[in-house]
């Protein structure tokens, strides 16, 4: 999978976002929020093919957590990702 790159992350009000792109522009109805684990992924897989792996091979890295958890979390990150519709199809 990949982060399709029409998708840009935005700080608004000390949040890290990503707007959805409208048909004029961006469309402030669609915002999705990311947190510090979720802007951590975004910024290390933005721009290359990745798996759930790839993700939860990261957040042992970087996070004191177990491997069941990192591919849990990892795999829930790119379930979100796909259903907020910022995959490449």
């Amino acid at each position: 999978m990949k982060i399709d790159s029409k998708y840009k992350v935005r700080e608004m009000a000390g949040e890290h976002v990503i707007v959805m792109p409208g048909r004029y522009g961006a469309d402030m109805t669609r915002v999705v929020a990311l947190n510090d684990t979720s802007l951590f992924l975004w910024e290390a897989l933005a721009g290359r093919d990745f798996t759930a792996a790839d993700a939860a091979e990261l957040l042992l890295g970087h996070y004191q957590v177990d491997s069941e958890t990192a591919r849990r979390d990892a795999e829930a990150w790119c379930a979100k990702l796909a259903e907020c519709g910022v995959l490449e199809p």
